[in-house]
């Protein structure tokens, strides 16, 4: 099953459930959903963007609301902080396992020894890769430092 179609059952589920708080953040990715197919189209391409595309796009959001989450306790807002972290728990529930430590170390390794890299220069191409193999399986900016430290001989 796609995961557009696991948002729709999602979507469903939530409004028998009556439940409020997965209803909406479930409406709200979807919505980002529609916005970032409407900015795909074309005069010549109909098609709905893939699931990888919305795995990136589901990364960004988690992301955001971490930094949302963040703003809100240096501000003094416990209650709002808490809404943005049960957004990222309800987002989460959407997407594939996160690598561990060791998985991206492993998963680095074995792209930085494929692709031939063999200095920062390759970082690049390195990253491409790891992008299309490991998307929404991977915080890349823990990757990118990884890959840094890899390929500077640390």
């Amino acid at each position: 099953m796609s995961l557009r179609a696991q948002l729709t059952d999602a979507m469903k589920e939530a409004m028998k459930a009556k439940d409020a708080k997965r209803l909406a953040t479930v409406r709200l990715i979807l919505a980002a959903l529609k916005d970032r197919d409407i900015a795909a189209r074309s005069e010549t391409s109909k098609e709905l963007v893939g699931d990888d595309d919305i795995l990136t796009l589901l990364a960004k959001m988690i992301k955001q609301r971490e930094e949302s989450a963040t703003a809100f306790d240096a501000g003094g807002r416990p209650e709002l902080a808490a809404n943005e972290r049960g957004e990222i728990e309800v987002i989460r529930s959407f997407m594939p396992a996160q690598m561990d430590e060791a998985g991206v170390k492993a998963a680095v390794a074995k792209t930085i020894a494929e692709t031939g890299a063999a200095s920062i220069k390759d970082m690049g191409k390195v990253m491409a890769v790891l992008k299309e193999r490991y998307a929404g399986q991977m915080d890349f900016s823990k990757a990118s430092a990884v890959t840094k430290d890899a390929l500077s001989g640390k």
